[in-house]
């Protein structure tokens, strides 16, 4: 069985899907792209040799040809294209975040929650990275004992200009809020943002690094150091702590560490599209799900609050739908 999937979205992360899915997915087919620059979307389908180009996301969603649908546009864009996925009745990747504000992720969860069954899957890729799947392995199987501490670090070499202060907690830090709640079952229940000396090679106005220190329900405390503009590599690291051991994320099998996400997480994101079309397919949900997102979201919000207030912020979660028990 192959899977006829439309890619909303012909940017960076767009392009990304759309040529996993032609290399490395083999039970999927592209047959729609959709960009609201035409160009965009032209150019990236003529590498891709797909047909189907438009502007209007709508349409591509409703098209008969297209099965599912990957979302890949911009956050604001996102709650209007996944409920009309719903409403189609069709399977959706979207990625993160899930919707652009807390408010707009509660309303997709409950959309989903009233339609019975799980359509969305969240772009959390770290899931499905062979590292992080062995690191969980060992902390599930009780190898380093109750985990009492989690380290954390996300470094990029750079961002594209105008990646402000806040974007380093909503678009960074994100990925750490979704790997610690999966690694380690617990929900976010506090969190507190610090602003070190910033780098002088950020970019004016901007504070870079920052270190997030979050608290789980669990009593389990995170520290995650977001330096987006650290220069030398794309370095992502993770230490679980525990009680009779430690395991950390394995390293790059080359010496020298990747200059970008597409590299580090190229095996991530074959996993994650991989998943998705075979849980399509079995009708079992694979990967992160619209509760998730809707935490990660809130968790985030949070922490953008205690960076502005300089003081430990709550998370507080809206009860959980029981399609996500």
């Amino acid at each position: 069985m192959t899977v006829r999937v439309g890619v909303i979205g012909a940017g960076l992360m767009g392009t990304t899907h759309v040529r996993t899915l032609g290399g490395a997915v083999a039970t999927a087919e592209v047959v729609a792209i959709s960009d609201a620059v035409a160009d965009s979307a032209e150019r990236l389908a003529r590498e891709a040799g797909v047909d189907r180009v438009t502007t209007d996301a709508l349409e591509l969603i409703h098209e008969p040809a297209v099965e599912a649908v990957v979302i890949a546009s911009t956050a604001e864009t996102h709650e209007p294209f996944v409920l009309a996925c719903f409403e189609a009745g069709k399977p959706v990747l979207c990625e993160k975040p899930l919707a652009a504000t807390p408010a707009a992720a509660r309303r997709v969860l409950e959309a989903e929650a009233a339609l019975g069954r799980r359509l969305v899957q969240v772009g959390f890729m770290r899931r499905f990275d062979p590292a992080y799947v062995e690191l969980k392995a060992h902390v599930d199987a009780g190898a380093v004992g109750r985990p009492v501490l989690l380290h954390c670090a996300h470094r990029n070499p750079s961002v594209p200009p105008g990646f402000g202060t806040h974007m380093i907690l909503t678009d960074s830090l994100v990925h750490d809020v979704d790997t610690l709640r999966w690694l380690l079952g617990e929900e976010v229940a506090r969190v507190t943002v610090f602003a070190p000396r910033p780098s002088s090679l950020a970019p004016a106005g901007v504070q870079d690094p920052l270190v997030a220190v979050l608290e789980t329900d669990a009593g389990t405390h995170v520290d995650v150091e977001a330096f987006v503009n650290a220069q030398y590599a794309y370095d992502i690291r993770c230490e679980v702590v525990g009680e009779t051991g430690t395991a950390a994320l394995a390293t790059p099998d080359s010496v020298e560490l990747p200059m970008g996400f597409q590299q580090r997480f190229a095996a991530a994101y074959a996993g994650e599209l991989e998943g998705w079309v075979a849980a399509i397919a079995s009708g079992t949900p694979a990967g992160a799900s619209a509760w998730d997102g809707y935490a990660a979201s809130v968790t985030c919000e949070a922490a953008v609050q205690a960076l502005d207030s300089g003081r430990p912020t709550e998370v507080v979660l809206e009860d959980r739908p029981a399609l996500y028990a």
